[in-house]
């Protein structure tokens, strides 16, 4: 059995993901086996709304940038895929176009299956059924949170609460600080969140005095967890 050719930093994305290391070692071995890798510089076309869906991936570095054009023609960002998830299952189970246009954000290295072959990985294996069932469900109820959060909560919390999230995904410790290795500019922020690039970049400037994050260009820096876990509960 051939496995795909992943930097050892890569595979262990792959291997520590939450959804893909609950697997049986025999299914993660059948998927190693039907996948090949590929690498894409930062903002290489994965796929476009309306196309057919071919293919199901997982990341193992980088990002996947999912979003889609307004009716003004602005590009707008609507999440980031981070290494260690799969995406793609769901228009390869309904058989319908891709909902959303995505494109690589960085350097970003791939782990793909083919539609042919994902179909006879759920034929051979009953419990892939079962984990991308788990998979779609953890999703729905991620999707309810943010739609809660969109309605009940002001945007300061929004914001810690999303800044806590990309320093649990792409955080980088470097002492007591928590670097976000993904780069993102405050109009990126603005439009995970669905405001302003003004109202997000006043409330980063509140963390700041308060200790919280530090802001660099394209970067965020946290100082402190236990700051913006306060102000994601208020």
């Amino acid at each position: 059995m051939t496995t795909p050719v992943l930097t050892i930093v890569e595979r262990h994305h792959i291997d520590s993901g939450p959804w893909f290391s609950r697997l049986s070692q025999t299914l993660r071995n059948a998927i190693l086996a039907r996948a090949h890798v590929r690498r894409l510089s930062d903002g290489a076309m994965l796929t476009s709304r309306g196309a057919p869906a071919d293919e199901w991936c997982g990341v193992a570095k980088g990002a996947i940038r999912v979003g889609s054009v307004s009716l003004s023609g602005k590009q707008v960002t609507l999440t980031y895929v981070e290494p260690g998830a799969w995406v793609g299952d769901i228009s390869l189970f309904d058989g319908l176009p891709h909902t959303h246009d995505a494109h690589s954000h960085g350097d970003t290295t791939l782990l793909v299956v083919r539609k042919n072959d994902f179909k006879d990985l759920l034929a051979q294996h009953v419990e892939l059924y079962e984990a991308l069932l788990r998979l779609q469900c953890r999703r729905l109820r991620l999707m309810f949170d943010v739609v809660e959060d969109l309605n009940t909560r002001p945007l300061a919390a929004r914001l810690a609460k999303q800044i806590l999230l990309l320093a649990r995904s792409y955080g980088i410790n470097q002492g007591e600080e928590i670097r976000i290795g993904l780069q993102l500019a405050q109009e990126d922020l603005a439009q995970l969140l669905g405001a302003s690039r003004q109202r997000v970049n006043q409330e980063l400037k509140s963390f700041e005095r308060d200790g919280a994050v530090r802001v660099e260009p394209t970067r965020l820096v946290v100082l402190s967890r236990e700051k913006l876990l306060a102000f994601a509960e208020r």
